[in-house]
C-alpha cells in the first residue's frame, strides 16, 4: 500500500496557496514538498508540520492507495 497526498494539493488549490508558500508556512524545504508531490515517504514530523500549518488532520491531506 502507498500513501497519496493528492488531498493536500487539492487543499492548496482550494486555498489558493502555492507549494513554496506551504514550504515557508510549514517550515519545510521545497525538496520535501517535491517528495510529497511524488508520493515518496516523508517523516511524521513533516506531516505534523503541514497539518499544523494548514490547520487540518492527517486524514484531510493523505490517503492509502493500492
Amino acid at each position: 500500500m502507498a500513501v497519496s497526498y493528492k488531498k493536500l494539493f487539492k487543499i492548496l488549490i482550494d486555498r489558493d496557496l502555492k507549494k513554496h508558500e506551504l514550504a515557508e508556512k510549514a517550515k519545510i524545504s521545497p525538496a520535501t514538498i517535491s517528495k510529497l508531490a511524488a508520493g515518496d515517504n516523508v517523516t511524521m514530523e513533516v506531516i505534523e508540520k503541514v497539518c499544523r500549518a494548514l490547520d487540518v488532520t492527517v486524514d484531510d491531506i493523505s490517503e492509502f492507495v493500492d
